[in-house]
């Protein structure tokens, strides 16, 4: 990573809801990122191997499909619920502490679900309470780690590290089931969780060493959580930039689901049942997702974020009809390739705009809704395109799931938030400009005489967050 030049250390104390000019450097941010990145992959990748194999356990222990549909409501719904949670204790906690606390906490569940099966204890409600845990865990940890991002990395260089973040994620997911597949075929399921637990100390330990300052709005803060849960919803409802780019990123998310889900499908239907087919299929969506980390933390890291989610939208609609139009297998592959080409410039784009727009004090709850967003992205998208492949054929559904991507785009772009985000574009959308053109589409009621002005080309937000 390259170091910002020019500007002088951001202090602990500085004040809530004050950005970090692009200009501003905190101090170590180099030694304090390449901690935190490394910790949080090693944590990570336990829990990804983790995830994989319980899931081929209850699926292979039980072969009851009901059974892999409780897993999937056990480890998604804790996470989408507690999120909310999560997010505004972000706001009002050390976040590090914060993170270190739920990742122990994801750890010693684990332990104890590994030492409770080698008694012999293998009940399915004992593993998916164990799961359901977990995903408490997840809820809390996930919207805090992207809330502390900011704070340890300068504004000039978000997009190239949530760009590596998003390249090393993709790199999990192609590395963890290879692991969770060797471990489990040769050593049994309790060997695994015992791989999470030291993952998750080492994590929780190269942690400790990151140096992340407490909001200084945390000192003294009196409100109530449910009273801050209210106030982060009405922030994204009365800031009409913010509450685009959420409305857009959940309606994409959920469309780009359906490949997910649905092509795997698609394969033993038209090209082939064997097991190699929906492997190479699986390759290639995540070695797309891998290349396109790459391209987020480098070509892109310097373009218009706002350019960068409308273009990677737009591609995810064209890819999403290239998919359902193809009659060769692998055609088919190359497509799928591209798609998930697009996700990690589309997510990283987000992600760092959203860090960049939103005051400190207020991005873990914003970020809890973030993490709900994509928690509940998974059981929502198995409920709608699930049933759906078995009414209609997948290639027909992957074609309405194009059109309705277009749709959504043109309308986004169409409505007053959508063109100030476009012209903020168009001026390269740094904070300020960003600010700039919101301005003047906001649709929240005036400020009242005696009220703060906005700061930093922030759109007014009064005493009860309105």
């Amino acid at each position: 990573m390259d170091g910002a030049q020019g500007g002088a250390p951001a202090t602990t104390g500085q004040g809530v809801g004050e950005s970090v000019a692009a200009d501003v450097v905190p101090p170590r941010w180099k030694r304090n990122t390449g901690l935190f990145l490394t910790g949080q992959t090693v944590s990570l990748f336990g829990s990804m191997i983790v995830q994989y194999a319980v899931m081929w356990y209850v699926t292979l222990e039980t072969g009851s499909g009901l059974a892999v549909a409780l897993y999937a409501v056990a480890a998604f719904l804790p996470q989408g619920v507690v999120s909310i949670f999560g997010g505004a204790l972000a706001d009002r906690m050390n976040r590090r502490v914060l993170v270190m606390v739920s990742d122990g906490c994801i750890a010693i569940t684990t332990l104890a679900l590994a030492l409770i099966m080698l008694t012999g204890v293998t009940d399915l409600w004992v593993i998916l309470l164990a799961v359901g845990i977990r995903s408490i865990g997840a809820g809390v940890q996930t919207p805090t780690v992207q809330a502390i991002i900011p704070q340890i990395v300068p504004a000039d260089q978000l997009m190239r590290v949530n760009g590596l973040f998003q390249t090393i994620q993709s790199g999990l997911a192609l590395l963890a089931p290879a692991v969770a597949g060797a471990v489990y075929g040769l050593f049994g399921i309790v060997p695994v969780f015992f791989i999470d637990v030291v993952t998750a100390v080492i994590g929780i330990g190269m942690l400790a060493l990151v140096t992340v300052p407490t909001l200084a709005a945390v000192e003294g803060r009196s409100t109530t959580i449910r009273a801050d849960i209210v106030e982060g919803a009405r922030y994204i409802w009365h800031h009409a930039f913010i509450r685009w780019l959420m409305v857009l990123f959940a309606i994409i998310f959920l469309l780009t689901v359906a490949p997910s889900f649905i092509t795997p499908l698609m394969v033993v239907r038209s090209f082939g049942d064997e097991v190699w087919m929906v492997t190479v299929l699986e390759i290639a969506f995540s070695v797309g997702m891998l290349l396109g980390g790459v391209l987020a933390s480098t070509l892109l890291a310097k373009v218009s974020r706002i350019g960068t989610i409308v273009a990677a939208s737009f591609g995810f609609a064209v890819f999403t009809l290239a998919l359902g139009f193809s009659t060769e297998l692998w055609v088919f592959y190359a497509f799928m390739f591209c798609f998930g080409l697009g996700v990690a410039p589309f997510s990283s784009a987000f992600m760092t705009l959203m860090q960049e727009s939103v005051p400190a004090e207020k991005q873990g709850r914003v970020f809890s809704y973030v993490s709900i967003i994509m928690a509940m992205a998974t059981p929502i998208g198995t409920a709608i395109f699930g049933p759906l492949a078995d009414v209609i054929s997948v290639e027909q559904l992957l074609v309405l799931a194009g059109i309705a991507t277009v749709v959504v785009l043109v309308v986004a772009v169409l409505v007053p938030s959508g063109r100030s985000a476009i012209r903020a574009a168009a001026a390269g959308d740094a904070p300020a400009q960003v600010a700039d053109a919101v301005a003047a589409d906001r649709d929240e009621a005036p400020v009242e005489p005696g009220e703060p002005e906005a700061v930093q080309g922030e759109e007014p937000v009064t005493t009860d967050g309105r």
